[in-house]
């Protein structure tokens, strides 16, 4: 088994072994993931965070030995970089790199990181957040973009991922893996800021999920990471004028 590490800020993640394949999600600098195939120009990969399979372009790989591999595959005991854009300078060459929320910087040492030999220097670094909702809100317009996870595109159930990363919590990337953690709340009133709200189709499916803000009130990505009323219906939409997606479920993950 050979494991590879992201030496590059944002990473494609696709269905299939094309250019012109979906974009199902990203792998963010310093994310570490499994390489299950590996073919000309693609490689099929799982990753270490979430078990999320894809393919990569093989000139994006960047390998790491298992150790390394085990010491990154959790993501939470590392630093993370927590302000929407992030400036690292690649030592060998003195380039820049601008690394999205949520990055992961490995053998972190006062203002380095290093990833397979390259140095890199991250000097105005913060890793502070405050509360789940104070950093939900610093995605507010940001793009809805199918498989995205950062704050110049994201989608509904990599949105929750981001911002629960950032505060340590670990959950799957799609909205239906997410519903399946946390514990049930029994009763839309109950529900505190920072549980999340799942939504689903005509088929019974999830679909979509969002930030509770409260009882009445969510954060969520359609169109645009928004703020929408909540009822037992669902989401209701001021703009639109008309309940938009309709509620399954509330879960709870403190």
């Amino acid at each position: 088994m050979e494991y590879g590490i992201s030496q590059l800020a944002i990473i494609p993640v696709r269905n299939e072994a094309s250019e012109r394949a979906e974009m199902v999600t990203q792998l963010l600098f310093g994310e570490t993931y499994q390489v299950l195939e590996m073919q000309e120009k693609w490689v099929k990969i799982k990753t270490a965070y979430d078990d999320y399979e894809g393919w990569i372009s093989r000139v994006q790989l960047t390998t790491c030995a298992l150790l390394d591999y085990e010491v990154f595959e959790e993501q939470i005991a590392l630093p993370l970089t927590s302000k929407p854009v992030t400036e690292a300078i690649k030592v060998s060459d003195r380039s820049s790199l601008y690394l999205p929320a949520a990055s992961a910087l490995p053998f972190w040492n006062t203002n380095t990181c290093k990833i397979d030999h390259e140095l890199f220097e991250v000097a105005d670094h913060d890793f502070s957040v405050t509360d789940i909702i104070t950093t939900a809100k610093t995605y507010l317009n940001t793009p809805y973009l199918w498989g995205g996870r950062t704050h110049f595109g994201i989608d509904c159930s990599g949105f929750t991922q981001a911002v629960f990363k950032l505060h340590g919590i670990k959950i799957k990337r799609d909205a239906s893996q997410q519903a399946e953690q946390g514990t049930v709340v029994d009763f839309l009133p109950a529900a505190q800021p920072g549980d999340l709200a799942f939504f689903d189709n005509d088929e019974g499916r999830i679909v979509h999920v969002g930030i509770m803000l409260g009882p009445d009130q969510i954060i969520h990505a359609s169109g645009r990471v928004k703020i929408d009323k909540i009822d037992g219906q669902g989401i209701y939409s001021e703009e639109l004028k008309k309940h938009t997606h309709k509620l399954r479920i509330v879960k709870r993950y403190v």
